[in-house]
């Protein structure tokens, strides 16, 4: 073991020298001849972080292990001091700590649990609801819309983000940031998802680096950016991290399984476990510490694979685990009293006691007022799903395509009233009314998460509020929902044989419209509560179920419910709708019945007035009424959805 040490010392000695002659070009704050250099233009200081929650004991339907909770150390007293021009790697197996680190640090953990410790930056402390301001984050998955361009994606986000820069000025940003990431070759290129091909995985994971890049950020978190990717590729991304730092930025990034050629890369590293720090320093200084403390790295091993696994608890046996626990609170220990842990303390006190301290670099709060940034997203929306042809095609056609199914079924309409005349037209009108909500739910559900999940990120990036997401989407909807019901309407009004007249059809299609666009729109309030696209499905369905039975008036009419049911249909649309289509189909029509009905006195029904005046009393006088009340719950529910995602965004940051 000796000699393997010695050969791998002889080796750390070349990457020592490496490492010496790139910190000589980087401005880190350092002792040197009883001189001290200059501080770097920003550095960052993470005192003592500390992030516990408090989990319930057991499963909800044991009542008296639910009510108990016990709590749980996330983070233990993180703290580490990084300068300009230095990229930090935070190392660590599943559950270490890494990703809620970054969080922590982001400003972008959530209610659920406790969060101590401060943050500086240049000395100066930051409060905790400017973490968001000051960091741009580029989270593991990359929250991308497909159809966009790799130069559109850039150009969309730099409208969102810079208000003071013209349409110039913006390109010339976007082809700067585009150059400085190389992506100038695939500026034209697709994004791509899982249906069709786009740019690889690295260049997406590079469109999201520079989408944080074009607010010129000074610190740089990023978790997990070579997930998913090859070896080489996720070598590549490192490498241009660090260029990124050199160019007056800090970079901190968590990663798994590092090759052993990013050793010379990294400016410092930290290994954590159990959420705590077990080193940081520089890779030299790796190799030295675990030596010391017994744990020397084999001849042609990776060192980042051996000092992870020499830091990492084993859970598989509880002798195993208690082992490898005290094996790690041991390093752990010897790093805190390391001259490695006193020197990075010496820094952050020096940053801190400085007298000038530089001012907190923010990144760039230039965006667009509320109006315009509305007016981008709507933009970005249309042309991202315009582009997909067969989303388009569907969305224009499934309503018609239902309408296929009622027409084969119901043929044509007839006016004697023994061959299902007035059946039929009830028929058509409560599938009319009761089925369009369902098509609209579909496309919330297909389209609305995707969204969701990048309006999230960019909200958080501070970009844009989520109700602004939620109103660019509805608003995107009109033309397509409106061109749909009208090729429903136009089909099976006529086909079927509805009632002739052309000012009865366009009522027709009104009403049809609304119950289609209110079933998109409570599907989307629903999906910015509700995570889970199945458990939306379920509870619009139910909704309209629950519509129809006490507000159509068809499985029981209105008049003999209970009193509790009537007030009740009045907050349904199905009311409105069904009232205004029966109206709309039977006022002034007359029916026939066969000779022999008439001759044994069956025929009881010949005016359609009947039918209005038997289930839906006053109606032809609240035609206007049921027109504006029917119309009145869209501004509603628009309502309902802007309220339900501000509470959203509040929640978000605090």
């Amino acid at each position: 073991m000796k000699g393997t040490y010695k050969m791998q010392a002889t080796e750390n000695g070349v990457l020592r020298e490496s490492f010496k002659f790139v910190e000589e070009e980087k401005s880190d704050a350092r002792i040197q001849g009883g001189e001290a250099q200059p501080l770097p233009s920003c550095c960052l200081s993470v005192n003592k972080v500390s992030y516990t929650v408090s989990e319930r004991v057991g499963p909800w339907w044991d009542l008296p292990s639910y009510r108990k909770r016990w709590t749980r150390q996330i983070l233990n007293e993180v703290s580490f001091h990084v300068g300009s021009g230095q990229i930090m790697g935070i190392l660590g197996n599943s559950g270490s700590g890494k990703t809620t680190l970054l969080d922590a640090i982001s400003g972008r953990i959530g209610n659920s649990g406790t969060l101590h410790g401060e943050v500086f930056i240049n000395g100066r402390k930051l409060k905790r609801e400017k973490y968001q301001d000051c960091f741009s984050y580029v989270l593991q998955s990359d929250n991308l819309l497909s159809h966009l361009t790799v130069e559109e994606t850039l150009t969309y986000t730099a409208q969102l983000a810079l208000r003071k820069h013209s349409a110039v000025g913006i390109k010339k940003k976007v082809s700067a940031v585009m150059a400085e990431l190389s992506l100038s070759h695939v500026a034209q290129s697709v994004i791509g998802g899982r249906v069709f091909p786009g740019i690889s995985g690295g260049e997406r994971r590079r469109v999201s680096i520079a989408s944080q890049l074009l607010q010129d950020p000074k610190v740089i978190l990023l978790d997990e950016p070579t997930t998913g990717l090859d070896s080489m590729t996720a070598n590549q991304i490192v490498v241009l991290l660090a260029e990124l730092a050199k160019r007056d930025r800090i970079v901190v990034v968590t990663i798994h399984q590092p090759r052993s050629e990013l050793f010379r890369v990294f400016s410092r590293i930290a290994i954590m476990s159990r959420g705590e720090l077990v080193f940081c320093g520089q890779p030299e200084e790796m190799v030295d510490f675990f030596s010391q403390c017994g744990y020397e790295c084999p001849e042609y091993c990776n060192p980042f694979d051996i000092y992870v696994d020499f830091t990492s608890v084993d859970t598989r046996n509880s002798e195993r685990e208690a082992a490898t626990f005290s094996r790690m609170h041991d390093i752990t220990s010897s790093y805190q009293a390391s001259a490695i842990y006193q020197n990075m303390l010496g820094k952050m006190k020096q940053s801190l006691r400085r007298a000038n301290k530089p001012a907190i670099p923010f990144k760039s709060k230039e965006s667009p007022g509320g109006a315009a940034k509305l007016g981008v997203l709507l933009r970005r929306t249309m042309r991202n799903l315009s582009r997909d042809r067969m989303g388009v095609l569907m969305r224009l056609s499934q309503n018609l395509i239902y309408g296929l199914f009622v027409a084969f079924f119901v043929m044509h309409l007839d006016n004697d009233v023994t061959k299902g005349a007035v059946q039929d037209r009830i028929g058509i009108i409560y599938q009319s009314v009761g089925a369009s909500p369902y098509t609209g739910m579909l496309n919330a559900v297909a389209l609305f998460p995707a969204l969701r999940a990048i309006g999230d990120q960019e909200s958080q990036d501070g970009l844009y509020s989520k109700w602004q997401m939620f109103l660019a989407y509805i608003f995107h909807i009109l033309p397509f929902s409106i061109i749909s019901v009208f090729i429903f309407s136009s089909f099976l009004y006529w086909t079927v044989g509805m009632h002739p007249d052309s000012m009865r059809f366009l009522c027709f299609s009104a009403v049809v419209l609304v119950p289609h666009i209110i079933g998109e729109v409570l599907t989307v309030v629903l999906l910015g509560v509700v995570q889970d696209p199945n458990m939306v499905n379920s509870g619009v369905a139910l909704l309209n179920i629950a519509g129809i039975l006490v507000g159509s008036g068809f499985l029981r009419s209105t008049q003999q419910m209970p009193v509790v049911f009537q007030w009740l249909s009045y907050l349904t649309f199905q009311k409105y709708s069904c009232e205004l289509l029966i109206v709309t189909e039977f006022h002034g029509l007359n029916f026939t019945c066969s000779d022999t009905s008439h001759m044994t006195g069956s025929c009881l029904i010949t005016q359609g007035s009947q039918i209005i005046d038997e289930g839906y009393a006053g109606a032809l006088s609240r035609y206007t009424l049921d027109f504006m009340l029917l119309y009145s719950f869209l501004p509603a529910l628009l309502l309902l959805g802007v309220v339900s995602f501000k509470i959203r965004d509040h929640l978000g940051r605090h």
